[in-house]
């Protein structure tokens, strides 16, 4: 039973670090896709040196600001990919990394991805002029659990709508998930990631209490990352207004690139109802 329990807190601190897998390697730069782009400097609650990119809007004035919350693994300059685009139909883009990522200062951290976050959102606004109060939130994967607890702090302040694209609803049970896969834990799953894993941060709890702006939620059914059950229980969880996308893919947030052709264009038009 010893052995056991070793084997499953390796696993649960491996499960920790899915949640947070910076790099720091440079990718895709800015320069080579289409497009003016800046720097943005600022720093956390804490003094954290962060690095954000501000892809400005082809048009002036914008027709708001998305606030992008990228996912877990690599850093920025792998993610913006999702939403760069965005600018070339009208709309400034903030995309940031976390502490710990990229050019970001500072070590992983849950807690300090949350006020990242929060710090990311006052800095959009700041930024915005006379779009402050047309901000749109867009967190992928473990960005959505972010984003969602960045608003409860922060408040929401101009936010007009929150997209989730490919997001859990508790970081326990994606523990819980992780633990069943192997053989050696299935019996242990329900102690140890209830041990070991908090849910202090849950999206579930978070989604339920938020302030009520249109809520789209984004989520492939044989996603191989984050199971759709997950989406599904997070869309639930959540009071209207709402709206659910089943997406036809394979994959994990492919929706806005892999995806690009048959979903940023409903994509847009839902932009545009919110908004207008």
């Amino acid at each position: 039973m010893k052995k056991l329990v070793l084997v499953a807190a390796t696993l649960l601190t491996g499960c920790t670090n899915i949640f947070l897998q910076p790099d720091r390697v440079h990718r895709w730069i800015p320069d080579r896709v289409e497009g003016r782009w800046e720097d943005v400097r600022f720093k956390s609650a804490d003094g954290t040196d962060l690095l954000g990119i501000w892809f400005l809007a082809k048009q002036i004035p914008s027709k708001g600001v998305i606030v992008h919350f990228h996912g877990n693994a690599e850093n920025l300059t792998s993610h913006y990919l999702f939403v760069y685009w965005l600018a070339a139909e009208g709309y400034d883009v903030f995309t940031f990394d976390y502490r710990g990522y990229g050019g970001s200062g500072g070590k992983k951290s849950l807690a300090g991805a949350i006020e990242d976050g929060v710090a990311a959102l006052r800095v959009a606004r700041g930024r915005a002029g006379g779009s402050r109060d047309r901000l749109v939130v867009v967190g992928q994967s473990l960005g959505g659990a972010l984003a969602l607890a960045a608003l409860d702090r922060d408040g929401g302040e101009g936010v007009r709508g929150v997209v989730l694209d490919s997001t859990f609803s508790s970081y326990r049970r994606i523990a819980r998930l992780k633990l069943g896969s192997v053989w050696p834990t299935w019996a242990l799953q329900y102690p140890l990631s209830a041990f070991l894993i908090s849910d202090r941060w849950s999206p579930e709890r978070l989604i339920a209490r938020r302030k009520p702006v249109p809520l789209l939620v984004v989520h492939a059914i044989p996603d191989p990352v984050v199971p759709y059950s997950e989406g599904r229980r997070l869309f639930e969880a959540a009071p209207g207004p709402k709206e659910f996308w089943k997406i036809d893919g394979k994959g994990h947030t492919e929706a806005l690139y892999g995806l690009a052709s048959r979903y940023r264009p409903p994509f847009l038009e839902w932009l545009d109802r919110i908004l207008n």
